[in-house]
């Protein structure tokens, strides 16, 4: 089943196009990393899929046509993580957590028991319990950035877009949020990431989709999008491409010459 459609999708910022006619489909069970240099268009990509800023083309989620849904009905269907790790109010984690469940409650509505129990599962797997009842703006950037993939997680939603997710979190939560991804499209569930990080990339996503000045260069598994080439004409950079444990390994070794 198609949880995301994309077609012939443009977008641009003022004067300046940003996509030009993107058009891809995700499944249940996929882990796609969005990869591309800064200013390809991947954090625009997922703002319009989304509806938030104005675009041109066809998305529809699970069939249903995004600009036809309300807010809440958007929200019940996909999980927004965004690059942005700010957090605006002095509440506990606990609480800011608890936020992801809004959309499956009456306004003003108290938790009920699969409420509290998705909040529980979303704080055990990002390994926040003892931060429970910490102040969430007094935590670093990147505890931050674990709260707010939890709130996404308490919003049980079969998609998940995230911009940037790992940014700002230590190699070990790199690994713990990766696998986390990976664990939810076993699940059955789609995510879609944006990433810098090719290695990470490579070695926990199971498709790659490569953006280049707002258009896709490449998608496919990781193996058949990243090659040397590839790694050369877009980025700009000479690549070690190895295999260990299990994985492929992308290491930029100096910049190509021209």
């Amino acid at each position: 089943m198609s949880l995301l459609s994309v077609e012939n999708l443009h977008a641009s910022l003022g004067r300046r196009t940003v996509l030009n006619g993107i058009s891809f489909h995700v499944g249940e069970g996929e882990f796609v990393g969005l990869i591309g240099p800064n200013g390809a268009g991947k954090s625009t990509l997922l703002r319009a899929a989304l509806g938030l800023i104005a675009a041109q083309g066809k998305v529809t989620i699970a069939g249903q046509d995004v600009a036809a849904m309300t807010a809440r009905e958007r929200a019940r269907r996909i999980a927004y993580l965004p690059q942005e790790r700010e957090i605006g109010w002095p509440v506990s984690v606990e609480t800011v957590v608890s936020l992801g469940r809004a959309p499956h409650r009456p306004a003003f509505a108290g938790l009920d028991a699969t409420d509290r129990a998705q909040i529980e599962e979303a704080i055990r797997r990002m390994e926040l319990e003892a931060f429970r009842h910490r102040t969430a703006t007094e935590l670093s950037g990147g505890e931050k950035a674990r709260v707010l993939i939890a709130r996404a997680l308490a919003q049980d939603a079969p998609l998940l877009l995230a911009d940037e997710p790992t940014a700002g979190l230590d190699p070990s939560h790199q690994i713990a949020s990766m696998r986390l991804f990976a664990e939810l499209a076993g699940e059955g569930r789609g995510v879609v990431a944006s990433l810098h990080d090719l290695s990470l990339a490579a070695r926990w996503c199971t498709r790659l989709i490569l953006l280049n000045k707002g258009a896709i260069i490449a998608d496919g598994t990781p193996g058949e999008v990243l090659t040397r080439e590839r790694l050369r004409a877009v980025y700009g950079v000479e690549a070690h491409l190895s295999e260990a444990a299990g994985g492929m390994l992308v290491v930029p070794l100096d910049m190509a010459a021209r």
